[in-house]
């Protein structure tokens, strides 16, 4: 559910909805929106926190003031170890920020072109997707291609971690959502492809140009690609609704910090991350969110405030309410900074 369906949906039952409106409300969702909002980002936290997630991860940067780092829940449930503002977490799909913005160096350096086909770079899947020779680089970036996201075939669920070595299996051989450009459909499998055609491109793997062009000139060192990368012990635990498992050493590909993220994310609202010509083509969002089982996240630039918020819960479920619950989280934080300015 999307941030405004879901502030649509708490109006009406607010507002002169019906009854039917209120039975499918979760109540818990219409207590987070209408409860007072606290004067402090803590009390934020403190209260989302109530709602029930287990761990929470804020960061605050605002221009003209220290970054502020906020942790409440836990980080490690079972050993009763307090949340970190400094843990590392799994941020999901706010790595397709990280891969539109090499994608745009590696266009401006003339080793791709946005405006060139899949079937220019991937031929051999001519067969397999359909409209490959009208789906553009730039329409996979922006999720106008029309083809299917692999997570959403069922059967990519039965076992995600083994399944995720082959991602791509689970969307070949299927009918376009749409025609190329005629719709928006956000799909995992555009940035899979993307990233394959930039291996190709590359030589090797993009991971790395990532790091030799984003990371390592913004001083990241806080960020990496994959489980294997880290110590367990530094990485927030991630928990489902329902199940006791701990979520931690499953592969999610890349994390980061909080801090890290807020870097990265002001680098890429004010141009810093670009080199010159870049930003002007730089064709994707500047915003994003990400979700994989046991790890939320949302990383927001506020220009009105200038500010950069970082915030990650180590708690999802599968009827979506601790996403819409993250979404009014984040809303309620940026009014507080908002009134405090």
């Amino acid at each position: 559910m999307t941030r405004k369906k879901n502030i649509l949906i708490i109006r009406i039952l607010l507002f002169g909805g019906t009854a039917i409106s209120m039975f499918f409300v979760p109540w818990i969702l219409v207590k987070a929106w209408i409860l007072p909002l606290p004067n402090t980002v803590p009390g934020q936290v403190d209260e989302a926190i109530g709602h029930g997630f287990d761990g929470m991860i804020v960061y605050v940067d605002q221009v003209g003031k220290p970054p502020s780092f906020y942790a409440g829940g836990w980080k490690n449930r079972e050993k009763k170890i307090q949340a970190d503002p400094n843990s590392l977490f799994k941020i999901a799909s706010i790595s397709k920020l990280y891969t539109a913005a090499a994608a745009t160096k590696l266009v401006k350096e003339k080793r791709l072109s946005f405006d060139k086909t899949l079937a220019d770079y991937l031929p051999d899947l001519r067969t397999r997707i359909e409209n490959t020779e009208e789906i553009t680089l730039r329409m996979m970036i922006q999720h106008r291609s029309g083809i299917p996201n692999f997570t959403d075939n069922p059967a990519y669920w039965e076992n995600e971690q083994k399944n995720g070595k082959n991602a791509l299996d689970f969307a070949l051989d299927l009918p376009a959502s749409f025609k190329p450009n005629g719709g928006y459909e956000y799909s995992n499998t555009n940035y899979l492809l993307l990233r394959r055609i930039m291996d190709n491109v590359l030589g090797y793997n993009h991971n790395q140009y990532i790091n030799e062009k984003i990371l390592i000139p913004l001083e990241l060192k806080n960020t990496f690609f994959s489980i294997a990368e880290v110590n367990l012990n530094d990485v927030m635990s991630g928990y489902y609704v329902g199940y006791e498992e701990d979520f931690k050493a499953r592969e999610y590909g890349m994390l980061a910090t909080a801090e890290d993220v807020g870097i990265f994310l002001r680098a890429l609202n004010d141009g810093s991350v670009f080199d010159k010509g870049e930003q002007e083509i730089y064709p994707y969002e500047y915003n994003h969110g990400g979700l994989v089982v046991g790890y939320q996240s949302l990383a927001e630039y506020h220009k009105d405030i200038d500010a950069v918020v970082v915030q990650f819960i180590n708690t999802t479920d599968f009827e979506g309410y601790e996403w819409n619950l993250s979404e009014i989280s984040i809303n309620r934080i940026v009014k507080i900074i908002r009134k405090k300015n």
